[in-house]
């Protein structure tokens, strides 16, 4: 056989099978805000670990992944502004200058708009993502803490820490359409169910959890949960909230359909921000005092694994973004097809070079 023949073999064989190939889908990665060390801790979800360490501002707490899992918004609690990272390089893009004290951020489900209560402003800056500029403040409550956004984009809902209260934004006017008061105390943590149609806010003044009807702005029940009450996230699919309780070194689980607390979860000391992995499969849960990060199975309600992260982890939003999408892989056909298409190129422009060198 020619060697320009088994050469044209051998490549239409690496060809095939290189493009076939199915290609890794990358996992979800968590980023933790360090209060104390000033930078954010990046964990690969795969492995449960820290990959990653990006300087931020000061006293970091709150954060917030877009929905495409483009840019993370860390709000730096001592520096009055927003470090915004760009996930693709693990540093910061730009820093945005907000109220005084930011404290929670949270993202529209489009992920066009950023809001950042500002704990000492009393206010709400919105960030639009597309210029990484404050087009709005809306003034709410005293103390706003944590922040959630209607699966719809349509409403926004701030915790007011001293005020007792929710503030209702309606995203169109970014004006107050709504306030919401008993039974809260010291509210600090909101979540939105994923079909909009509950509010739980953690009431870390009264060690309990009060769950609202959104349509009404009213409250159906109150939970009792763990001692000082912070973070709150659900499953995507719904059927699980899970409660970091500050004092009592745990996390409450609390089944949606009947709103009962069905377990609790010993994790690490002095628990803050709580984030679901976008599979619903584990629980992220930043221990403050412990310097690490707790996850905890959703199947069974238990600590699988401890990540180290940096000093006094917060954590504070839904921290964890998407699963990267999966390149489109070709099936074998079409692979063959592309390689075929190639190869007759290739044997077109090596006879024209044998006819060369024959005429010569």
């Amino acid at each position: 056989m020619a060697v320009w023949v088994r050469f044209v073999v051998i490549t239409f064989v690496i060809l095939v099978a290189t493009i076939a190939a199915p290609n890794a889908r990358a996992a979800p990665f968590a980023y933790i805000t360090n209060n104390f060390s000033q930078n954010v801790s990046v964990i690969d979800t795969a492995t449960n670990t820290t990959i990653a360490t990006i300087p931020v501002g000061l006293n970091p707490r709150g954060v917030a992944v877009t929905p495409d899992g483009s840019k993370v918004f860390v709000a730096n609690l001592s520096s009055d502004n927003v470090s915004v990272i760009d996930t693709a390089t693990n540093s910061v893009s730009a820093t945005i200058p907000v109220g005084s004290v930011p404290y929670g951020v949270a993202v529209t489900p489009d992920g066009t708009k950023v809001y950042v209560g500002n704990a000492n402003s009393n206010t709400v800056s919105v960030i639009d993502v597309a210029t990484n500029t404050v087009t709005a403040t809306v003034t709410v409550g005293t103390s706003p803490r944590g922040i959630a956004v209607l699966p719809s984009g349509s409403r926004v809902y701030v915790a007011n820490f001293d005020s007792d209260s929710v503030s209702v934004i309606d995203v169109a006017t970014n004006t107050v359409i709504d306030t919401i008061a008993a039974p809260l105390l010291e509210p600090f943590g909101v979540a939105v169910t994923p079909d909009g149609t509950k509010l739980y806010v953690t009431n870390s003044g009264t060690n309990s959890m009060s769950v609202f009807n959104t349509a009404t702005n009213s409250v159906a029940t109150t939970l009792t949960v763990g001692t000082s009450p912070l973070g709150v996230a659900l499953t995507p699919d719904g059927s699980k909230a899970y409660v970091a309780n500050y004092i009592s070194a745990s996390a409450s689980v609390i089944d949606i359909s009947t709103d009962l607390v069905i377990g609790s979860v010993a994790v690490g000391s002095y628990p803050v921000g709580v984030s679901v992995s976008p599979n619903g499969s584990e629980v992220y849960i930043a221990n403050s005092i412990s310097n690490n990060v707790s996850v905890v199975s959703t199947a069974t309600d238990t600590v699988g694994a401890v990540v180290g992260v940096g000093a006094s982890p917060y954590a504070f939003g839904q921290f964890i973004g998407p699963a990267a999408a999966a390149p489109s892989i070709p099936t074998l056909q079409e692979a063959a097809v592309a390689a075929m298409a190639f190869l007759l190129a290739l044997i077109g422009v090596l006879m024209m070079r044998r006819r060369r060198l024959s005429a010569s």
